[in-house]
């Protein structure tokens, strides 16, 4: 099992191991998600925007810009 030191700074650095396992580089960025209370994931966030193509399904039918301006109206009007 791989560990890490937090610093004073709050500060750590992951394992080479870690690091190569997850494909990261100097750089690249991490996200900590919370899996459950006080239990974290860390997660590589170099996913190239392109890769989020498809993960939402098409509308059945095209949403006018008038029908978006009035839910956005309705919308803003309960606050």
């Amino acid at each position: 099992m791989a560990t890490a030191t937090l610093t004073s700074k709050g500060q750590l650095t992951l394992p080479k191991s870690v690091r190569d396992r997850m494909g990261l580089d100097s750089g690249d960025r991490v996200e900590f998600v919370e899996v459950s209370d006080g239990v974290f994931n860390i997660v590589a966030a170099t996913r190239d925007v392109r890769e989020l193509k498809g993960m939402i399904a098409k509308p059945e039918k095209p949403v006018s810009v008038e029908d978006m301006n009035r839910a956005i109206a309705q919308r803003g009007g309960r606050r």
